[in-house]
């Protein structure tokens, strides 16, 4: 979502009007607005609308995409016909949408911010100033400049008293909540070693510009393929286990040494490495062993342990969700590999398991916001969000160079890979460009040392 014309986008007849703000029938209902229709967006909408503490309304949408936005409202509308009221009118198609979105609110309603990444700092910007509550999707910043802007921004938002909510909603999930408070109390020991795993079967990945279809558009669709958009698929795929093990840790790493590489990526354009293996030194030294992996054909495996002096932990088992956490006296740890194997035959090495079913800590993130919201109670996750975030870049950008990068070093570092992002126009030049090989930059280690590409 970028401020300027959205020319060709087929703009909604009345995107650049300043419609009054919607005003709800019932005075204790929130209204919500949705920037960024793909499909977190929606998912965290349809969050939001679930929530049980007061009445919730959505009132407007927008995006850039005609299909994601007419595939969102019909899925939320569809789901929840008397919570959804976002008539054409309200559902705003142009590069300056959000702004019309947000507009369409008052004061202490809400904004979904579920744009690619390298927005979130500007779109942030002006919720602050109209006085919105906030729920933003990971990761909140891509560099280290940003970091910095959302630092800075998170601080004006508290002195506002508004209340913001960031998309690492494992931090909101009971069982992993329980598992952080035993693990406080010393039931696996000291922790001296944690590792992470996040095998898939691709992403990322990106073909040339289509014709009748701009640059800039191109790459905001396939966010995930480019670093000035999202990080690439390390910063969105990957923070959520590195920001889980740094909680349980109760510190962020100070450094990162890392390696990867790219294998098969064929004839995509995107800036990926299909590997990505990272030590994570925390302060007292204790290392996380991060692997990323997007391969075909290859072994899957996405789940997270930390272990101690005294036993070991399971953090998250097969996804973010349910998190199955466990606790064993000893380090022998079944691999579960699929949702067959569930549930886990008993185990006499397990000494504390977190009861089954869980609620997904994606509905807890949103339950925990709106009882800020409607009590008044203190919420504010931008610091946390914009140093996981952070830290995330570090162990990126430590595998695109090739060195060691410290955590003092990328909050400093002063490339920043989109910094006109809140100029940009739809007529204008995208923040990458083609090389004369027709390809875009990627990472080189060992040549590309100060910066990323």
């Amino acid at each position: 979502m970028l401020s300027g014309a959205g020319k060709a986008l087929g703009v909604t007849a009345l995107a650049g009007v300043a419609l009054p703000h919607v005003h709800a029938a019932n005075s204790n209902t929130v209204q919500i607005a949705l920037v960024g229709c793909g499909g977190r967006g929606t998912g965290a909408a349809i969050n939001a609308l679930s929530v049980t503490n007061g009445p919730m309304k959505l009132v407007a949408m927008a995006d850039v995409v005609p299909a994601k936005m007419n595939s969102s409202y019909d899925k939320l509308k569809t789901q929840f016909a008397d919570r959804v009221d976002v008539p054409p009118e309200r559902r705003f198609l142009s590069f300056d949408a959000f702004r019309n979105a947000m507009d369409a609110l008052k004061p202490g309603d809400v904004v979904i911010l579920g744009t690619p990444p390298a927005f979130r700092w500007h779109q942030f910007r002006y919720a602050i100033d109209k006085g919105l509550n906030v729920f933003m999707e990971k990761p909140i910043t891509v560099d280290g400049p940003t970091t910095k802007r959302m630092l800075a921004l998170g601080e004006e938002a508290t002195r506002k008293n508004l209340k913001v909510g960031v998309g690492l909603m494992v931090r909101h999930c009971r069982a992993r909540q329980e598992l952080h408070r035993r693990i406080q109390d010393g039931q696996i020991g000291e922790i001296v070693a944690m590792r992470a795993y996040r095998m898939g079967q691709g992403g990322g990945t990106s073909g040339p510009t289509p014709a009748g279809v701009s640059e800039l558009t191109h790459q905001i669709q396939h966010f995930h393929a480019f670093l000035w958009a999202s990080g690439g698929v390390f910063s969105d795929y990957y923070i959520h286990q590195i920001d889980e093990c740094s909680w349980m840790k109760n510190a962020w790493p100070v450094e990162a040494h890392a390696m990867g590489g790219r294998h098969y990526r064929g004839d995509s354009l995107d800036q990926n490495f299909d590997t990505y293996s990272v030590q994570y030194v925390y302060p007292d030294g204790t290392r996380l062993y991060f692997d990323g992996r997007n391969m075909k054909g290859c072994r899957d495996e996405f789940a997270t342990y930390a272990h101690g002096t005294k036993g070991s932990a399971v953090v998250s088992t097969l996804s973010h969700t349910p998190g199955m956490t466990r606790i064993y006296k000893g380090y022998k740890i079944p691999w579960v590999a699929n949702r067959q194997q569930l549930p886990l035959p008993p185990d006499p090495n397990v000494t504390w398991a977190f009861p089954q079913p869980e609620t997904s800590p994606y509905q807890f993130e949103w339950d925990d916001l709106m009882d800020a919201i409607r009590n008044d109670k203190p919420y504010n996750e931008v610091k946390r969000g914009a140093e996981a975030s952070m830290v995330a870049s570090m162990g990126r950008m430590a595998a695109h160079t090739g060195r060691i990068v410290t955590f003092d070093e990328m909050l400093n570092c002063p490339h920043e890979f989109a910094p006109n992002v809140d100029k940009l126009t739809m007529d204008g030049p995208a923040p990458l460009q083609l090389g004369s090989d027709g390809r875009y930059p990627v990472p080189e280690p060992g040549i590309k040392t100060d910066r990323e590409y």
